[in-house]
């Protein structure tokens, strides 16, 4: 059961856009070193997104006639988890030269990515989504529904 709740933590990261690493990039070197969970996640969300698509592919149970708008969708997913890899490059680059107030504009940027690139994602998921008979639909529900919410 614990493999399957850090799985879904990974994935959920990964479909977020990790605003784990946003915020682990944020916080000073003083602080408490970073779990290897943490660390995992911080390497490369290209590297993670693959592992994500292939986990949710399973998981939504996508047939041979949805993999056309599954490809669509997979490939929004690989595009925003590279917008944010070069996001959060760009900003690991500048980090020892920004004041808090360039510190905090460069996060907000990085919000901002991260908000239009899961508006990309839930247009390309919703064509998918749409495709699924209600069986298949509920299955959906409940992968993308937060973990809390099932217990």
């Amino acid at each position: 059961m614990k493999h399957r709740s850090l799985s879904r933590m990974v994935a959920v990261v990964a479909l977020l856009g990790a605003p784990v690493a946003a915020f682990a990039q944020t916080t000073a070197p003083a602080h408490p070193a970073r779990t290897a969970t943490e660390q995992a996640l911080l390497r490369n969300q290209s590297a993670n997104v693959d592992a994500h698509i292939t986990l949710l592919h399973r998981e939504l149970q996508i047939t041979p006639a949805e993999e056309t708008q599954w490809a669509a969708f997979a490939q929004v997913m690989r595009d925003n988890a590279a917008q944010m890899d070069a996001a959060f490059a760009q900003r690991g680059s500048q980090l020892a030269v920004m004041n808090a107030v360039q510190d905090l504009q460069s996060y907000a940027q990085i919000s901002q990515i991260q908000s239009d690139n899961m508006q990309k994602l839930a247009t390309a998921f919703q064509a998918l989504y749409a495709s699924f008979p209600a069986a298949q639909q509920k299955v959906a529900d409940g992968v993308f529904r937060p973990a809390q919410a099932r217990h």
